[in-house]
C-alpha cells in the first residue's frame, strides 16, 4: 500500500511540477506584496486541487460512458507522459508557461489564471490523476491512498509557493531548471511503465520473469 503512495505521490509531483513553477509564480505575481503572494499560492493551489479532485472522482465514469477501456487511457496517458517529460527535458514546457504566464500578470484572478489552470492543473496533471485513480477503481483503499497523494502533493505544492515568495531573492532559475530535468527522468520512466503495463494487459508482451 506505501508503495502505491509513494507512486501517486511521485507521479502528482513530477507532473505538477510546483518547484520548476515557482519562478513563473515569482514572475506572474512580481507586482504583488507578499501577503498577496501568499494568497495567491494558498488560492491557487486550492483551486487546482479542486480541479484534479473532481477529475479523480469522475475520471474512472467519465472513461466508463464514453467506453474508453482503461488498457487504453493507460496507454494512451503514458504517451502523453512521455511527451511531457521530453519537453521538460528540452525545456520546452518552461519555455511555453512563460510564454503563457506574460500576457496574464497583471490579471486580479491570476490564481485561477494561469496558476491553478494551466500551470498547476494543467493537461499532464488531469491525464495523470485520471490514470491513477482508474486504476484504483474498484478498491475503496486504494482510491482514498491516490486521493491522499494528491492532497499530500498539492499541500506541498501551497508551501514552495509560500517559501518562494519570502525566498524571493534567492531563488534561482539554474537550480529548479536541473531539478524539474531530473524529475523529468523519474516521469518519463513511469510514463514507459504505463505503456508497458498497456502492452502486457492487451496481451502484446509478456511481464518479465
Amino acid at each position: 500500500m506505501l508503495e502505491n503512495f509513494i507512486t501517486a505521490f511521485i507521479v502528482y509531483f513530477v507532473v505538477i511540477d510546483p518547484v520548476g513553477n515557482a519562478p513563473i509564480f515569482l514572475a506572474i505575481t512580481s507586482h504583488l506584496p507578499r501577503r498577496q503572494k501568499i494568497r495567491v499560492a494558498i488560492e491557487g493551489s486550492s483551486v487546482a486541487a479542486a480541479i484534479m479532485l473532481f477529475f479523480a472522482i469522475c475520471g474512472a465514469w467519465i472513461l466508463q460512458y464514453l467506453a474508453i477501456s482503461f488498457t487504453a487511457f493507460k496507454l494512451a496517458g503514458g504517451i502523453i507522459l512521455l511527451l511531457v517529460a521530453l519537453d521538460m527535458l528540452s525545456n520546452r514546457r518552461q519555455q511555453r508557461k512563460e510564454q503563457g504566464s506574460d500576457i496574464t500578470s497583471q490579471d486580479d484572478n491570476i490564481a485561477i489564471f494561469p496558476l491553478a489552470i494551466p500551470l498547476l492543473a494543467g493537461p499532464a496533471a488531469i491525464t495523470s490523476v485520471m490514470v491513477v485513480s482508474s486504476g484504483a477503481a474498484g478498491s475503496l483503499k486504494l482510491s482514498l491512498l491516490g486521493l491522499g497523494a494528491l492532497a499530500s502533493v498539492m499541500a506541498a505544492t501551497a508551501l514552495i509557493l509560500i517559501a518562494t515568495s519570502f525566498a524571493e531573492s534567492y531563488v534561482d532559475r539554474r537550480v529548479t531548471s536541473v531539478f524539474s530535468r531530473i524529475t523529468a527522468i523519474i516521469l518519463a520512466a513511469l510514463s514507459i511503465q504505463y505503456i508497458i503495463d498497456g502492452l502486457i494487459a492487451l496481451g502484446v508482451i509478456t511481464a518479465a520473469g
